[in-house]
């Protein structure tokens, strides 16, 4: 006990020291904003999701019934397409519409209204991964454990840890944020196409479209590599923080290949589920309606499915991401 206390007292100067250098570089522009003012509450947050997606959450439902959650996922879904409709009128407004080049736009470190402007969007997208978090919950409550993949967890974890780092160091981040908007603009079409899924049957002949929803995740990645790969041809970019550059140009390229595998395991090749099945019926209730989505996910009433790798079995097809991923 004692030898554990004295453990504690020797890392505590090394603890005050780390704080003193984050609080060195986290810019005081972004202070105020809630989860900003150092790493430890977010962390908590993402671990305790780990943890209930992983272990609590499928103990708590073991031994009880699946929640029928279709309302609340048309709740959910509606919201966070005008979530990130608004988040990309922001962007656009702040910036990428108006006085950034899309070549090298600098970290702006001014005060101007603007900069401000462009500031609380960055916040916002990153705020908008915590509730993301939410499909997790879904699939926990809903007892649709084997769609929480390593990939899936990973991903919902990741995006808001490493984005705390990117809006507490660089708030107003030029070339660096491009891909925060582009990701916005796809989620409004995935969010939209799972509230149509999560409408019921009635709906499914408005889900023509599924297959395209690759393509979209496909223009994404590319747009966004390319744009970022700019920075590794200019005569001179001094853009403030590289490393934000070279993150951003590596989750690009592995999320275009991992969905490019998929284009091609699903429409050249041809290995995936029929548009539509049914399911059985259950305690006498009617079957509902099973959509498979082109980006390797399958919405059953609004909820994707998860796979863990790109191949395609029988009977399933494969998910390179989660359902708000890219």
């Amino acid at each position: 006990m004692e030898q554990g206390v004295t453990m504690l007292q020797e890392a505590e100067p090394n603890i005050l020291k780390f704080q003193k250098f984050l609080d060195s570089w986290i810019d005081v522009r972004v202070r105020d904003y809630p989860l900003m003012q150092e790493p430890i509450k977010m962390t908590t947050i993402l671990i305790a999701y780990v943890i209930f997606s992983k272990y609590i959450g499928p103990r708590i439902m073991a031994n009880r019934k699946p929640f029928r959650l279709n309302t609340a996922m048309i709740i959910y879904n509606l919201s966070m397409v005008l979530l990130n409709a608004y988040v990309v009128y922001e962007f656009l407004v702040a910036g990428w519409g108006t006085t950034y080049t899309w070549r090298c736009d600098l970290v702006d470190t001014s005060t101007s209204p603007m900069t401000f402007r462009m500031i609380r969007v960055c916040w916002l997208f990153y705020f908008s991964k915590f509730l993301e978090l939410l499909d997790t919950v879904f699939f926990v409550l809903r007892k649709k454990q084997g769609q929480i993949t390593f990939l899936h967890v990973f991903h919902h974890s990741f995006m808001p840890w490493t984005w705390w780092w990117g809006v507490t160091l660089t708030p107003a981040g030029g070339m660096g944020t491009l891909h925060a908007m582009v990701n916005a603009a796809v989620h409004v079409v995935m969010y939209f196409y799972y509230l149509l899924s999560a409408a019921g049957p009635r709906f499914q002949k408005y889900l023509w479209w599924k297959k395209y929803m690759t393509a979209i995740q496909l223009i994404q990645f590319v747009l966004v590599s390319i744009h970022v790969s700019q920075y590794y041809f200019m005569e001179k970019c001094d853009y403030q923080v590289p490393m934000w550059i070279h993150l951003i140009w590596m989750y690009g390229v592995f999320f275009f290949l991992l969905f490019s595998n998929f284009w091609i395991q699903a429409y050249i090749r041809g290995k995936r589920l029929p548009a539509m099945e049914e399911k059985p019926k259950q305690n006498g209730s009617t079957s509902e309606a099973i959509s498979v989505v082109a980006n390797g996910k399958h919405l059953e009433n609004g909820n994707a499915h998860h796979h863990t790798n790109g191949k395609i079995f029988l009977g399933k097809d494969p998910s390179q991401s989660s359902s708000t991923d890219g």
